[in-house]
């Protein structure tokens, strides 16, 4: 007979340090229609192409029939690995070829093998602070430790970079997002960048960059990667077609070189085989079907408009002692409060006003600041973006006012 209780000699040293988040908690009562929220980093359903991706079925079934829902290579579909070098190339500025590229069961499973190849048990990796929570998410059972370096609003701040890696021969791992940082939406401009790849180079580190929001970009030119400045085969290039795409189809990828390449695809065979053979088919055949450039167009219009909506919102109607950003791209801005404002703490009152953001502190490799929250702004239409910035607005009076 089953029996519920649980046997905890049953689960790993790691799986036992897993343990309820009263945050994600609260976050699950965000899914209640009542609730308006700027808490998930979801892109805008009304834009997903529906009608489109009913004739690239109907296309990849013609075409390729029973070899589309067949096993395919570890490292992903020929097609799809052609398409994403000269996109590399076009978006990125880096020269690189399809035997450089893996394709991932979205960036998540990269995060994880990366770290699986990449770092042995108290290794230490280095991290903007704050930085994106799935990361840390995805590093943590590789039992690494965390270190975190000074930003600014340039992002990295390059001399304690230096005067970090020079003290600390463990770091085996930088982990950075140079465009529209999660949560933070900061970008670094190119000097920043450059200074940065200096640094790396007279260090024995890996660099993975992370790089899911670097198209939707409002009004900035395109900027050059790490991985375009690197001369030693040291930045592993992250990418992703959920923010661009449709996340649901988990399609992202990777640029490294070959020896990263070889062990990663060894280890991805031993946690899926391989990413769907279909899902990569779709976002293939929609690339040569139809133009991915105005879809994405499409895309960053309409998150710009939301974007100066929520920020104009804001202005309006948070006390003017909150402080936050207008990011030149991406999905998110970051909200400052007073200091003295825990805005985990105040994120129950906001749930009982049916709007919801994420507090900043789980943004912290270790412990950080707790006057932070993050907003997304793609997800909610415009008439909810109002309201629901009113609605925080009036909670932040009201907490001031005390």
């Amino acid at each position: 007979m089953f029996r519920g209780d649980c046997i905890m000699a049953r689960f790993s040293t790691f799986a036992q340090t897993l343990q309820a988040d009263d945050i994600a908690e609260i976050l699950a009562l965000t899914q209640k229609p009542e609730v308006i929220s700027f808490a998930g980093g979801l892109p805008a359903p009304e834009l997903f192409p529906i009608e489109e991706m009913k004739k690239v079925d109907e296309a990849i079934y013609t075409e390729q029939g029973r070899q589309a829902v067949q096993y395919g290579p570890t490292q992903g579909y020929d097609l799809l690995r052609e398409q994403l070098a000269a996109r590399m190339k076009d978006k990125f500025f880096v020269d690189c070829t399809p035997d450089n590229i893996v394709i991932t069961t979205g960036s998540q499973q990269a995060l994880f093998i990366l770290a699986q190849i990449l770092l042995d048990k108290g290794d230490t990796v280095l991290m903007e602070s704050p930085t994106y929570m799935g990361a840390i998410m995805a590093f943590d059972p590789s039992g690494p430790r965390y270190t975190t370096v000074s930003t600014d609003e340039n992002g990295i701040v390059v001399e304690e970079l230096e005067k970090v890696l020079a003290s600390d021969d463990s770091i085996r791992m930088i982990y950075v997002i140079p465009e529209f940082q999660n949560p933070t939406g900061i970008t670094w401009p190119v000097e920043r960048r450059k200074a940065f790849m200096d640094v790396i180079n007279k260090y024995d580190v890996v660099v993975l960059e992370d790089n899911p929001y670097g198209e939707i970009r409002y009004g900035i030119d395109k900027l050059p990667s790490l991985k375009s400045m690197d001369t030693q085969g040291k930045v592993v290039f992250m990418g992703s077609f959920s923010k661009t795409f449709m996340p649901g189809f988990r399609l992202g990828w990777i640029v490294a070189p070959d020896d990263v390449v070889d062990k990663f695809v060894k280890v991805k065979q031993s946690v899926d085989i391989g990413t769907s053979t279909f899902g990569q088919r779709q976002a293939a055949y929609f690339c040569k079907m139809y133009d991915m450039e105005a879809h994405i167009k499409q895309i960053t219009d309409l998150y710009a408009k939301r974007r100066d909506l929520m920020c104009d919102s804001m202005e309006k109607y948070f006390p003017q002692e909150v402080k936050f950003n207008r990011p030149q791209g991406g999905l998110f801005t970051w909200v400052t409060l007073p200091e003295g404002i825990d805005a985990k703490a105040l994120m129950r009152k906001a749930i009982a006003k049916n709007v919801a953001y994420v507090p900043g502190v789980i943004f912290y490799p270790n412990e950080g600041e707790v006057n932070h929250f993050r907003l997304n702004y793609s997800n909610m239409t415009e008439d909810r973006i109002v309201e629901g910035v009113k609605r925080l607005g009036e909670l932040l009076h009201e907490e001031l006012d005390k």
